[in-house]
């Protein structure tokens, strides 16, 4: 936790706005999308798949192959705080389904389906391009309750994978315009995903990595990343990392507020 917050204190002295951006293409997706302020109606459709997650208190016996959790003591669980405590934030979903619906991807892969939470996020900012949707999850309970939540919610354009990311990787040769990264919080396996997926990028492929501040492994994870000579742009706004391979964009790093 105190790692955290040293983290954070760090992201706010060094992070900026749009007014402390000279890009264009960043400077655009930030105002246009990042701050975009208008109540999309798939927002009801968001809040009321949390809250059927949120009263459901089954319990399941879940399957960690990650980095663990700092929440759960135990890998029994109930359904409603998984979603509580390691789903994604109402927030967070609400800007996903934005990134999403800005950039039109028709070919979207996630690893770490979890129940869901951002699977509906990425599916409903999607719709319009009719895209498909590939999420990959390791434990086998927790992605049967997201598959009859899909279909509870009418979401058909989303096909689950389970079993271990790094099998699973090895059969996905798509390329992805978007891929979502929220598997494994380890430096090792985040770089192990990076480099697998690496033949899949095309010029507009956008790459999301969750809680890159979620410890100095994952920021080491991060900074490799930043390196890589295939990266044109990033975008850091603490819980999440932005990359972008933008061939014809200078190299460039950006703390952006969100």
């Amino acid at each position: 936790m105190l790692f955290q917050v040293k983290s954070y204190l760090n992201f706010l002295f060094n992070s900026t706005n749009q007014h402390g951006v000279h890009s264009p293409f960043v400077f655009n997706l930030v105002t246009k999308c990042f701050y975009d302020k208008k109540k999309y109606p798939e927002y009801t459709i968001l809040k009321n798949y949390r809250k059927s997650l949120l009263q459901n208190k089954n319990t399941i016996e879940v399957t960690d192959f990650g980095a663990g959790s700092k929440v759960f003591k135990s890998n029994t669980r109930t359904i409603n705080k998984i979603a509580k405590n390691a789903g994604i934030t109402s927030k967070r979903a609400k800007l996903l389904f934005k990134i999403t619906n800005y950039f039109q991807p028709v070919n979207i892969l996630e690893i770490g389906t979890s129940l869901g939470l951002a699977t509906s996020a990425i599916s409903l900012g999607s719709l319009g391009t009719k895209a498909k949707i590939t999420t990959l999850e390791g434990c086998p309970k927790t992605s049967a309750i997201a598959k009859k939540q899909f279909e509870k919610f009418n979401l058909k354009n989303i096909e689950t994978v389970v079993g271990e990311f790094s099998k699973s990787l090895q059969l996905q040769t798509s390329n992805f315009q978007l891929i979502y990264f929220d598997g494994n919080h380890s430096k090792q396996a985040t770089l192990e995903y990076f480099e697998l997926l690496l033949p899949t990028i095309t010029n507009e492929s956008v790459w999301i990595f969750d809680d890159i501040h979620w410890s100095q492994n994952m920021e080491e994870a991060w900074k490799t990343i930043k390196q890589h000579p295939k990266v044109s742009i990033t975008i850091d706004t603490f819980q999440w990392g932005f990359v972008f391979f933008r061939k014809e964009q200078p190299k460039e790093h950006f703390v952006i507020r969100t």
